[in-house]
């Protein structure tokens, strides 16, 4: 059986542990025969980083991050790409277990930069490593498009950051760049660990979801697999939903 991405060389950002979906991404990326390059944000995370990618066959793991434009710069250093996945967010602990309309400034401000904004600035920094075209992807949430209690700062970081893939699949579409980004269910990742009250989301969505169930870590990869690969050459700037279903209920 064919390999979908064989020949195919793969940027993964945001690889923090064994159950992020970053992780999860890399190890159906390199089943389909794809070269890796993982990237980690900071010190703290090089050595947990430079495991995984030996466990997932990666050619290279390094720091990147998304906040400093020498790190985004560097990613040229890397050559050609095929594909990149970005899998990165952040929003300050308080801003998340406090009413959305109480949200700080900075604490705005943080989650936009590194949960949306630096989703532009890396499809600025690769989309030239893309000479013959190429797929880039981000993983987003419900909470973009509907209120999620305690998703809060997040669920709006989300909703700009699921316009920015619009507009991105706009502009580099021309150089057969796709754009798209895909909506997980709740899963559970140490990042969902901030979300207060997550245990009763996982609950209410088993319940709930046409499938009644939660989706799991690699149905997501699998659908990264199908954006990264020739069959989603004709997909871009969409917002392909993994959730066992849950987005079309009403009620």
């Amino acid at each position: 059986m064919p390999q979908l991405l064989e020949g195919k060389t793969a940027l993964i950002l945001g690889v923090a542990n064994k159950w992020s979906l970053a992780y999860a991404i890399a190890q159906a990326f390199r089943r389909e025969g794809a070269s890796l390059l993982l990237t980690y944000q900071g010190e703290r995370l090089r050595q947990t980083a430079e495991g995984l990618g030996a466990d997932a066959g990666a050619t290279n793991v390094f720091e990147c991050d998304v906040t400093n434009d020498d790190h985004l710069n560097g990613l040229r250093e890397h050559g050609k790409l095929d594909a990149v996945v970005h899998s990165v967010a952040f929003a300050n602990r308080e801003d998340l277990s406090r009413p959305f309309v109480e949200t700080s400034r900075a604490g705005y401000l943080l989650a936009q930069e590194v949960s949306a904004y630096s989703m532009v600035a890396v499809a600025r920094a690769t989309a030239a490593m893309m000479s013959g075209g190429g797929s880039i992807m981000t993983l987003t949430y419900l909470g973009a498009e509907r209120v999620v209690p305690n998703y809060n700062v997040m669920g709006a970081a989300k909703a700009s950051l699921e316009a920015c893939v619009r507009y991105l699949a706009s502009d580099l579409g021309p150089s057969n760049i796709r754009v798209n980004a895909i909506s997980a269910g709740p899963i559970k990742t140490a990042s969902a660990r901030g979300i207060k009250d997550f245990s009763t989301v996982l609950e209410k969505v088993a319940v709930r979801a046409p499938l009644r169930r939660n989706c799991d870590p690699a149905e997501v990869a699998d659908t990264a697999v199908f954006l990264a690969s020739d069959l989603g050459r004709g997909v871009t700037g969409n917002v392909i939903f993994v959730d066992a279903g849950f987005q079309i209920m009403g009620l």
